[in-house]
């Protein structure tokens, strides 16, 4: 049962039937599509919205999809529509602001509790970004799931930028309870040697259920050697460039570890981009939404750099609490009382959906 209450579901396989119905050729905005061979998401997604940030839809078709680049011919996908909605769904705003008047009369309790103190890092769009609404996604999901689930509790979000001293220096200390938006290793998984900061994460913290599952991508210049690397160990030889402070988990897992890789960690993403375009990297690794945003801030030319068609990892955010924090467990606990309510009544995926419309707006306006 909690298991089925956690998977992020949007569609049902039951949903799928109805769909398959109705689904149409054509790859449009607000229609189900099925899948024809040698589709990938990103192809589809170019075809309907003009853009290769296919997250949205793999979004919408989460459980259908274990690679967005290996997609089943006949599969039936839901292709959002341009205000986030599903085709012949409620509007992301709609459904938002029903949960608000449903929950409008939740009450607190007379107890003093002190507010919970949350920190993300700025200029990390669609997820953390100061200039979004409600901070970007990750402050959204976590400020509505502290009011629902039966919760009312008081919280605070603060942006630091140094995202490095986050899970180093400021939950250990105290100075924050709750930090937004971490990828969690499967701590089970021992068949690769940990590095210092996959085993900081696996055993110095509490997290919470998944929060969202990303598409980490590889991308290079079109012309790289690298550009249509069929396996990580293609990638043997090569400069990666991940911004500093971030998760390095997935690529030991793939052995793309010292001597195998040089490894490039400067502080911001954009550097990451900047350091592919002039050739002191090889490769940038992050989620393809950001890098969407980050190649539309630069105004990089259309293909000049490329996402690696064949490799992809797929991750889950989780908000993590320092275990010396004596409500660390407390706190973990409500956070996920208010995700669980937000996922079955259609609320965690109408915020995704609308802060990922904001975000594509702003993508194609610049």
């Amino acid at each position: 049962m909690l298991k089925n209450k956690l998977k992020s579901a949007v569609l049902s396989a039951s949903t799928l039937t109805v769909l398959s119905a109705g689904a149409v050729a054509a790859q449009e905005a607000c229609t189900n599509y099925s899948v024809s061979d040698g589709d990938t998401l990103a192809t589809i997604s170019i075809a309907a919205y003009g853009t290769s940030n296919y997250q949205p839809i793999f979004n919408a078709n989460r459980d259908n999809i274990t690679n967005p680049n290996n997609l089943k011919p006949g599969l039936i996908l839901a292709l959002p529509c341009n205000d986030g909605s599903l085709p012949n769904g409620q509007s992301a705003r709609e459904v938002i602001a029903n949960e608000e008047a449903r929950n409008a009369d939740n009450q607190s309790t007379n107890i003093y509790e002190a507010p919970i103190r949350m920190v993300l890092g700025d200029d990390w769009a669609p997820f953390a970004d100061e200039s979004m609404n409600g901070g970007g996604m990750m402050a959204r999901l976590a400020s509505t799931a502290l009011r629902r689930g039966g919760n009312n509790r008081e919280h605070s979000i603060s942006f630091v930028d140094d995202w490095a001293s986050h899970l180093s220096t400021l939950l250990p200390l105290g100075a924050f309870d709750v930090s937004l938006g971490w990828y969690m290793p499967d701590c089970s998984n021992k068949s690769y040697e940990w590095g210092e900061n996959t085993t900081m994460r696996c055993t110095e913290f509490d997290v919470t259920v998944p929060v969202y599952d990303s598409v980490i991508g590889f991308f290079t210049l079109a012309e790289s050697e690298y550009a249509n690397a069929q396996s990580f160990e293609d990638f043997h030889g090569a400069t990666i460039c991940r911004t500093e402070g971030w998760f390095t988990f997935d690529l030991e897992q793939v052995g793309l570890v010292s001597p195998n890789i040089s490894m490039m960690q400067p502080r911001t993403s954009v550097e990451c981009m900047d350091a592919v375009l002039n050739g002191t990297a090889d490769v940038v690794s992050f989620e393809v939404e950001l890098a969407a945003d980050i190649l539309a801030q630069m105004g990089v030319a259309s293909g000049e750099i490329v996402e690696n068609a064949y490799l992809n990892n797929i991750l889950s955010l989780h908000f993590f609490a320092h275990k010396s924090n004596p409500h660390a467990r407390k706190y973990v606990a409500l956070l996920n009382r208010g995700l669980i309510e937000m996922r079955e009544s259609g609320e965690w995926y109408a915020i995704v959906s609308d802060t990922l419309r904001e975000a594509n707006k702003r993508t194609i306006s610049n």
